[in-house]
């Protein structure tokens, strides 16, 4: 079986530059996998699928920054190298912006896409780590009940058991109950740790500055 971070996507319509891409990317020990147009890519792989994008700029019919485009709305960790025939610096700019490796004009030098690859290999894996971590920790949040979720939300937003409790219309120590679930059922041992699982999937905001009415300093 393939090792996914050995596998290269090469998208050109100039069959003879596919070739000798081919051909440098399986001296290098990596699987290239050929397509003749943006459109081929589309129909026959998906925008989750592991390893190296290695994608013309201008290709007719759907470009190489199109096909950029539409991995992007797709959330694609695929990483892409960009290759051109000219230098094009609002091009590259515009492929660097929407996260390209590296846009390398042709002929491409060697060791330039091999050290882009070995780049994009490197950004793969933190990539599909850190969605593997927020998977994770999605899988936690959807043990909690609609009551212990309310809960956890106004708890790293920075409110106070006795705060919250006031906003949901209980007592605090069924807040503290509420509380000691939700710790346990996301495996934290501290508020800080459960303020960082929150963060990692979006969830928590602007802390609020949490202040027990009967903390507060009189006039």
């Amino acid at each position: 079986m393939t090792d996914p971070l050995r596998q290269i996507y090469v998208v050109d319509d100039d069959a003879a530059v596919a070739r000798a891409l081919a051909r440098l990317l399986r001296a290098a020990g990596y699987e290239p996998v050929i397509f003749t147009s943006a459109r081929d890519f589309m129909e026959r792989c998906k925008p989750d699928a592991p390893g190296c994008l290695v994608l013309d700029v201008s290709m007719p019919g759907i470009t190489g920054l199109e096909l950029q485009e539409w991995l992007v709305q797709a959330a694609s960790p695929l990483p892409i190298i960009f290759l051109t025939g000219r230098g094009d610096i609002p091009t590259s700019v515009r492929a660097m912006k929407y996260g390209a490796v590296d846009f390398l004009t042709k002929p491409v030098n060697e060791s330039d896409l091999l050290k882009a690859i070995q780049e994009a290999s490197r950004r793969e894996c933190t990539t599909r780590a850190a969605r593997a971590e927020v998977q994770a920790v999605q899988a936690r949040l959807a043990t909690l009940t609609p009551r212990e979720r309310e809960v956890m939300e106004h708890v790293v937003s920075g409110r106070l058991n006795k705060q919250i409790a006031d906003r949901l219309g209980t007592v605090e120590k069924t807040i503290k109950v509420h509380r000691a679930r939700v710790m346990e059922k996301l495996g934290v041992a501290s508020l800080a740790e459960l303020v960082r699982m929150a963060e990692r999937v979006g969830i928590g905001g602007e802390r609020v500055v949490a202040i027990e009415s009967s903390e507060r300093p009189r006039a």
